[in-house]
């Protein structure tokens, strides 16, 4: 018994600890606060235009590091950068969390890396 409850309050104290990690934002508020990013990326996410990436489908984690990299200067782009210059850190994850809840039409890199 003793180990049971053991386990449990282990189980119980990794969850709390893990759910920030876990936040992924709010996909309905993110569609909004991603208006502006229809216009290269498409509001479905699938940029028509091959010189914009797709960001349906995309990581999570991923799209929320790409967005604050941007923003801090850590990927130099000056469009991407006036972007996400506004954006807060909770805005960073409405939008990451909309367009990772998107499906993907990307099925093969072919096409879709430089130099193919």
């Amino acid at each position: 018994m003793q180990r049971a409850l053991a386990l449990l309050s282990c189980g119980a104290v990794l969850a709390f600890a893990s759910a920030p990690l876990l936040a992924s934002g709010n996909a309905a508020n993110g569609k909004t606060k991603a208006a502006a990013c229809f216009a290269c990326h498409g509001a479905d996410g699938n940029a028509v235009d091959p010189q914009y990436p797709r960001l349906a489908g995309q990581y999570n984690q991923y799209l929320q590091q790409v967005l604050h990299e941007y923003k801090d200067g850590e990927r130099n782009n000056p469009i991407m950068k006036g972007m996400v210059a506004t954006l807060s850190d909770q805005d960073i994850e409405d939008v990451a969390a909309y367009f990772s809840s998107l499906p993907t039409k990307l099925d093969t890199l072919k096409g879709h890396v430089q130099g193919d």
